[in-house]
């Protein structure tokens, strides 16, 4: 009974490959071009968007989109894992030195840009602060919302992890006010945070914290800080105009990087981001296009 049982098992298994063979004679495999990007959890939606939208008029090519920061982008471009590295923040000459090393020549697009929000809980009296007010609350030397015209409470400091291109971005741009020699650090008691949505939530539920974000991340339940590069400046909201006009301080520039000069699909693709339609889901996601268009 045993070898009968076998038996049939045997021939139930070749009826059903034979089966399978037949449905798809007359089929041709379909040929896919993949492209790999990986990097910048603030370019990630952006990246999605992009990819959605390419594919669908290009069915032959599959981009993979994965975040995980700046620099985790940028290794994985210098060690040949992916195809396109995004990045918040410009690459760092000793990143370009270890690519090279590795026979890599990186090779850098500007794809958007972005302004950072500084974001607090809407219960919170404060609306406006100044580069030099946020510099002494990330490093320490301000303590309590009291000290910047609030109530008196203890300041929450947030700031993503430091492989992230916007945590270095802010640290050299806001904490040492773009100033080369200063050296001001995070304040040891700053909760770093591995991604846009922790900081996000984190500032929702706690009246007290403070935090940083791109401005196409933070949501309408939120209050965003006007910022003024000097105490007698103008204090100005982040928005497209204002990262255009560069009246708003805290702007940057969005980059993907690849290995060499691109070429078949990956220029395709280049190409296609610095289109006027690939620019339109710049500004519908709330970062600033780099080219004009007429929407």
């Amino acid at each position: 009974m045993k070898s009968v049982r076998l038996l049939l098992l045997a021939l139930l298994a070749f009826s059903l490959t034979a089966c399978d063979s037949t449905s798809n004679l007359g089929s041709e495999p379909q040929a896919f071009v993949y492209i790999e990007n990986k990097g910048s959890d603030t370019m990630v939606n952006l990246a999605l968007a992009w990819a959605e939208a390419y594919q669908n008029a290009h069915p032959e090519v599959r981009i993979s989109v994965t975040g995980g920061g700046s620099g985790t982008g940028i290794a994985a471009l210098l060690n040949g894992t992916v195809d396109i590295a995004n990045a918040s923040r410009k690459i760092k000459p000793e990143e370009v030195e270890q690519a090279q090393a590795n026979g890599i020549e990186p090779v850098e697009f500007v794809v958007a840009r972005d302004a950072i929000a500084i974001i607090v809980h809407p219960d919170n009296p404060v609306d406006r602060l100044t580069l030099q007010q946020i510099s002494d609350i990330y490093s320490g030397k301000i303590n309590n919302w009291s000290e910047v015209g609030g109530e008196d409470r203890p300041i929450v400091r947030l700031s993503r992890e430091t492989n992230s291109g916007t945590h270095v971005y802010f640290l050299e741009t806001v904490l040492r006010l773009g100033e080369k020699d200063n050296k001001t650090l995070f304040s040891m008691d700053t909760l770093l945070l591995p991604s846009s949505e922790g900081i996000i939530n984190e500032v929702r539920q706690n009246p007290n914290a403070i935090g940083y974000d791109g401005l196409g991340y933070v949501p309408q339940d939120l209050k965003i800080i006007a910022v003024a590069k000097t105490e007698s400046g103008r204090y100005v909201l982040p928005m497209i105009s204002t990262v255009n006009d560069k009246t708003y301080p805290i702007a940057r520039d969005l980059y993907v990087y690849t290995a060499g000069q691109p070429e078949g699909a990956i220029k395709d693709y280049l190409d296609w981001i610095h289109s006027s339609e690939a620019q339109e889901i710049v500004a519908e996601l709330g970062f600033v296009p780099i080219l004009v268009y007429n929407p």
